[in-house]
């Protein structure tokens, strides 16, 4: 089995293919993956239109990752949206509503060798299949507003706790990259949004999906490893070495050297000004004068 990836958290912000005046900014925020969503966020009359986006709304030097959110399969536009995908040469694509294993390995012939797979799991059927899906996908999301609306269950973190732990678990037996959390609804709640994204890192996500730039550096702080985690990390390391003797009493095996190991990474995680280009939080926050990013109606609430 493989071990947990020491990769810094992922948080992909999605964007509304109806806003290409959007996109450079979205690129330029500082996150590491952007998502142009053709799904939720584009109206059915116009999903076969915003495919045509304008070679001038991408930046023609970027370091962030482009994936496309394709319509769900079954959709009339499902065929159109992963052909579009693999003409585009994109990193990959975010499937949403993932249901079963052998509508992933039909979607991976499809595409680009190369090219990822993030299957979002967002029905019941889909959770009840979570385990053969991460299998197959390259990693998991969850969408948690859309699987709490199927199985009428309340969108709070009691309801959605097993739910969550299920994927977490899931992803560790196929060994995949841990699943990243759904989105935190409000955008200019930063005690919110830190919090939300602190309960996932506890329950063993790997990142957090974003709605708006605002977003981005709550998130990564509710990632960051804390300063008494880093204590720990450091007297467990340097008891592992013989350092120090076992003070607290515990058993310094190779897991315990393993957690300390990867809290000092995050530890040494870049602040936000540091990993953020030049430029962005003047784009992040034209973007937020035009109501956001991801062209989804908001209102105030947590992810739970």
């Amino acid at each position: 089995m493989k071990a947990f990836s020491d990769r810094l958290p992922s948080f992909p912000l999605f964007v509304s293919a109806a806003r290409p005046d959007a996109f450079a900014a979205a690129c330029a925020c500082g996150t590491d993956m952007v998502v142009i969503d053709l799904e939720d966020s584009v109206a059915p009359d116009s999903k076969a239109a915003v495919r045509r986006i304008p070679e001038s709304a991408l930046p023609k030097q970027r370091s962030v990752k482009l994936y496309l959110r394709v319509n769900g399969i079954g959709t009339l536009w499902h065929r159109d949206d992963v052909a579009f995908a693999r003409m585009a040469g994109v990193d990959g694509v975010v499937l949403p509503k993932a249901e079963g294993a052998p509508a992933l390995v039909a979607l991976r012939a499809a595409l680009l060798p190369g090219q990822k797979i993030i299957a979002q799991i967002e029905t019941a059927r889909g959770l009840s299949r979570c385990e053969e899906i991460a299998e197959v996908a390259d990693r998991l999301a969850l969408g948690s507003l859309d699987l709490c609306e199927d199985l009428g269950a309340r969108h709070t973190r009691m309801a959605l706790l097993p739910l969550r732990s299920r994927l977490v678990m899931a992803a560790r037996l196929a060994g995949s990259l841990p699943p990243l959390d759904g989105v935190t609804v409000s955008v200019t709640d930063d005690a919110v949004i830190a919090d939300d994204a602190m309960h996932a890192n506890e329950l063993g996500f790997g990142g957090k999906c974003l709605i708006h730039p605002r977003q981005l550096a709550p998130s990564r702080a509710g990632f960051r490893a804390r300063p008494e985690d880093l204590d720990w990390a450091r007297h467990a390391l340097a008891a592992d070495d013989g350092a120090l003797p076992d003070a607290a009493g515990e058993v310094q095996h190779s897991p315990v050297a393993v957690r300390a190991q990867r809290l000092m990474l995050r530890g040494q995680w870049p602040m936000d000004e540091e990993l953020a280009p030049a430029g962005s939080g003047a784009n992040a926050k034209g973007a937020a004068a035009k109501g956001g990013l991801s062209g989804k109606s908001r209102r105030k609430g947590r992810s739970r």
